[in-house]
């Protein structure tokens, strides 16, 4: 039996977005008013333990407010990259996309909240659900934009110079946040992980400097036409990241959109055949992100999953306890690692 099988069977988290409750309305409400705005609209609770909504007036603005310690950490995190990428000159305009921090009031008296500009465009994830034809000038939109901070902001160094905080760290965080990966098979599965990647970055030259950490199509805005207009949720950003990981991380979860599969799995057929498919080594390649071997294809596939798992881990307790995201994103990936063994 697989690792996966034994983990089935318990409800699986709802989809960020839909979690609209007339408390949360009623809060949005409270908080708009003690900023003195007209009202607040499009109220919602993500996974990460924000209410998200946004004040009515022109211009637009962007309302978060954290319900835990996480979510402030994570949205005290959020405004310093966005400051700190503000004020890089190395930048030039390419800043327009940033949104802009009205206000950053995250401790004191008074209920914790962050008000930004509400930057142009839809979603691309919303956008491709809508126009699926789009995806291939969305993706090179993208991967050229974030290109752009990448070659800004960059230098290269040595994969295993880095290795405890690009690894090390993202695997504790795995064993201390879900309770499968912390004992037993699970330990073992995600210490072949650990192994594997050392094995495959030793050596490796990387390009590291300011890295998004959660680039998906859901974090990028665009026109109708898929070009790109605003780059949003910086709370995972690092200036020194191995920063090919934002466009594996979007190629990978433009995949797990289109076919409608878990990301988890998307990562697993990789590690299983061993290369990324044809089409994502395309996209990669005109993005300038594509490694000459397979096996580095798949290291970099590897580290990308482990920092998203890690990131919404450590974002939220209910990644964690929620047996069916488990099931769905961690083990499939750590199944077929642990198959393989260590090259």
């Amino acid at each position: 039996m697989t690792l996966t099988r034994t983990l089935r069977g318990v409800l699986p988290l709802r989809p960020a977005g839909l979690l609209t409750r007339p408390a949360d309305t009623r809060r949005a409400l409270a908080l708009a008013d003690s900023l003195g705005a007209d009202g607040a609209r499009a109220a919602r609770r993500t996974f990460s333990d924000l209410l998200v909504f946004e004040l009515d007036g022109d211009p637009p603005a962007l309302v978060k407010h954290p319900r835990s310690a996480r979510a402030t950490d994570s949205l005290t995190d959020e405004c310093a990259t966005v400051r700190s990428l503000a004020a890089d000159e190395r930048l030039g305009d390419w800043r327009r996309l940033l949104p802009a921090l009205r206000l950053c009031r995250l401790d004191g008296p008074r209920p914790s909240l962050v008000v930004e500009s509400r930057l142009p465009g839809v979603p691309a994830d919303t956008l491709l659900r809508r126009s699926p034809w789009l995806a291939r000038p969305v993706a090179l939109s993208a991967l050229e934009e974030i290109r752009r901070l990448h070659r800004a902001t960059g230098h290269a160094g040595q994969a295993t110079d880095p290795f405890e905080d690009w690894v090390d760290r993202r695997v504790a965080v795995l064993a201390d946040e879900i309770p499968w990966c912390g004992r037993g098979r699970g330990a073992d599965a995600l210490g072949a992980v650990r192994d594997r990647l050392a094995h495959d970055l030793a050596g490796r030259r990387l390009l590291v400097g300011w890295t998004h950490g959660d680039f998906h199509p859901g974090n990028v805005l665009t026109d109708r036409r898929g070009t790109v207009c605003g780059l949003i949720d910086w709370a995972g950003a690092v200036p020194d990241g191995p920063c090919v990981l934002d466009c594996h991380t979007f190629v990978l979860t433009l995949r797990h959109q289109r076919e409608r599969r878990q990301f988890g799995h998307v990562v697993a057929d990789v590690v299983r055949a061993g290369a990324l498919p044809p089409g994502d080594r395309r996209l990669l390649a005109e993005a300038g992100a594509l490694g000459p071997d397979p096996r580095g294809q798949v290291a970099l596939t590897l580290l990308t999953w482990l920092w998203h798992v890690a990131g919404n881990a450590r974002k939220s307790a209910r990644y964690g306890r929620s047996r069916r995201w488990v099931a769905d994103n961690v083990v499939p990936v750590l199944d077929e690692v642990a198959a393989r063994g260590t090259p």
